[in-house]
Formats: C-alpha cells, structure tokens, sequence
C-alpha cells in the first residue's frame, strides 16, 4: 500500500540530517509534512516523537531522527497502533516493513550517513506488509496496550 504522506521530525542531534532527508523527499517529489524544529536548538526528542505518533494512520508513515534513534523509538512505541522500527541498514528497513509493519522510522544522526539514511527509507516506504502469519503477531503486541 503507498503511503499518501511522510510525517518528519527531529529533536537537535537529528536536525541537520532531517534537513537532508528533506531536500531528498523534495526531489523524490514524496509529499511530507515537516513537524520541526526549525532549528538545531536544544529540545527535548519525546516532544517531537509524541507530536509525530499522534499524526499517523492507515495512510501515513513517520520518520524521527536523533542522534542514536533510540530515544525516539522509544517515546514512539509508547504509543497505541505505533510500531516504530529503528534502522541502521536496508535489510532492517526491509523486514520491519514485510514482517512488523512498522510504521515509523527512527534513524540514528549520530550512526548513519545521509546516504544511507536515504537507502533506507526508499526501502521503508516501498516495501509492503507481509500480512499472514505476521497479523496475528501484531494482533498481540497491540493487544497488551
């Protein structure tokens, strides 16, 4: 299923690589919605992973960078119908997606490069829910929410 948006945020450690992430959604012409900062001020990362997670839907994925991508994980999977995938490589784009259905990801400034940041959410956003077996699996995660 195509997504019909990309929500982004960041907290200060991710604010440089979001903005890249940016300018690489634009030329990929991928509609986004930009939740902030403006700028790479300290702020405090589970502002922006709640504001991000109240956003998403059925039609929508979320991307959240600082600088591991734990900490917005974290804040993000706290959240009901949320499962937030941190991701350093393509292959775990991948299987978040196919497998978990993840529909955020977190990404680690401090980690990866922007090209690989890149890589991986090319992976992320056209990479398709198994459904099967998997559906119950998250039927339980949710379940004890």
């Amino acid at each position: 299923m195509i997504k019909e948006k990309i929500y982004i945020a960041s907290d200060h450690a991710g604010f440089e690589l979001k903005e890249k992430i940016i300018s690489f959604l634009k030329e990929q012409k991928i509609d986004f919605e930009d939740l902030g900062p403006c700028d790479n001020n300290r702020c405090d990362y589970p502002d922006y992973a709640h504001l991000l997670s109240s956003k998403i839907d059925e039609k929508t994925f979320g991307v959240l960078v600082c600088g591991s991508g734990i900490g917005m994980s974290i804040a993000a999977n706290r959240h009901k119908n949320i499962r937030c995938a941190l991701c350093n490589e393509p292959l775990s784009a991948e299987l978040s997606r196919k497998h978990n259905d993840a529909n955020i990801l977190a990404l680690g400034a401090r980690l990866i490069g922007e090209d690989m940041a890149f890589k991986i959410i090319n992976i992320f956003i056209s990479t398709s829910f198994e459904g099967g077996r998997h559906c119950g699996r998250i039927s339980k995660i949710e379940d004890n929410l």
